[in-house]
């Protein structure tokens, strides 16, 4: 396992650094779904996740849902619960303007590029709850895992509160 110095893996591990927050982080190659990373990433412990960017019907609110891996996002319950209409994946172009990362590099770390807090950020409960949460630095070529003060403060130093819920 190939441990990551924050030197290496730029400004977002260097921000870690810098506040003295907790973490770690591994190097891996290049993945873009859940499968791809459950084979390529050592094991770090803690949760790993599922990162959806969606925006609703009218493309006016784009909403960054972290949920456990292993578990699908109905969108039209999460629609009705939010409450938001016709929930849908957001483009590409979507995901780099507002998150300022590629497909498969999407994370909650990534809201830390969304200076106007344009983006929502809904994160399903037993991620919230979990002592440790994994998700990738800006990039899929390396997985980060942090505890969950750090996850907060990290929240709290980019101005985004999360929804916390049972996400369906």
């Amino acid at each position: 396992m190939e441990l990551l110095e924050a030197s290496e893996a730029g400004s977002l591990l260097d921000l870690f650094s810098q506040q003295k927050w907790a973490w770690e982080a591994v190097e891996h190659e290049p993945v873009f779904t859940i499968d791809e990373a459950l084979a390529a990433v050592p094991h770090l412990g803690g949760v790993k996740t599922k990162n959806v960017f969606v925006r609703d019907g009218k493309g006016q609110r784009h909403i960054l849902v972290i949920v456990p891996h292993d578990r699908r996002v109905d969108m039209a319950e999460l629609g009705r619960q939010l409450p938001a209409t016709r929930l849908s994946m957001a483009s590409p172009d979507r995901l780099q303007r507002h998150l300022g990362v590629t497909p498969g590099a999407v994370s909650i770390f990534a809201v830390i590029n969304d200076k106007d807090n344009a983006v929502e950020l809904v994160i399903d409960e037993a991620v919230w709850k979990a002592d440790k949460v994994q998700g990738h630095p800006l990039r899929n070529t390396a997985t980060l895992a942090v505890p969950h003060a750090t996850l907060e403060a990290f929240l709290a130093h980019t101005g985004h509160t999360p929804r916390v819920m049972r996400v369906p």
